[in-house]
């Protein structure tokens, strides 16, 4: 079960990412030329939160089943160390917050009356957790914690 959900968090990264990043083109893009919003864009607003906020509950179910952030952290300076301490409190941590921004964000837009205020409120937060996002991402490359693209 744990490979299967793992799997199912590291394909799922790429549709959260596909979703903020059309939210947050629609938003500069509404914001920059004055334009109305949209039953697309409200929808696009909502889907957003919601696609993140499943990605979190795998996510966690996935936190509680992982061997990774089972049991103490050995030896603070070997590599397998710097692994688990990144998924066992960073990456968490990082994401929870950006799933918060993303869902307060969609929340307090959709409270706005004036087009502009809505394209502007999602701008903001959406940009915000997005940068959280890329920092909590093992990309492969990642000094902390190394994961495949796929």
């Amino acid at each position: 079960m744990y490979f299967t959900l793992l799997l199912l968090h590291s394909v799922f990264r790429w549709v959260v990412l596909t979703a903020l990043l059309l939210a947050i083109y629609r938003s500069v893009s509404g914001y920059a030329a004055r334009r109305p919003f949209t039953k697309f864009d409200n929808s696009l607003r909502h889907w957003t939160a919601t696609i993140a906020q499943l990605q979190m509950t795998v996510g966690m179910i996935l936190y509680f089943k992982s061997p990774f952030v089972q049991g103490d952290i050995p030896g603070m300076h070997s590599p397998m160390a710097t692994e688990q301490m990144f998924f066992k409190y960073i990456h968490i941590a990082l994401m929870l917050l950006a799933v918060v921004l993303i869902s307060s964000g969609s929340s307090m837009a959709k409270r706005k009356t004036a087009d502009r205020d809505k394209f502007e409120t999602m701008m903001i937060w959406f940009i915000t957790a997005l940068v959280l996002i890329f920092l909590a991402i093992p990309w492969p490359f990642s000094p902390l914690a190394g994961r495949p693209y796929l």
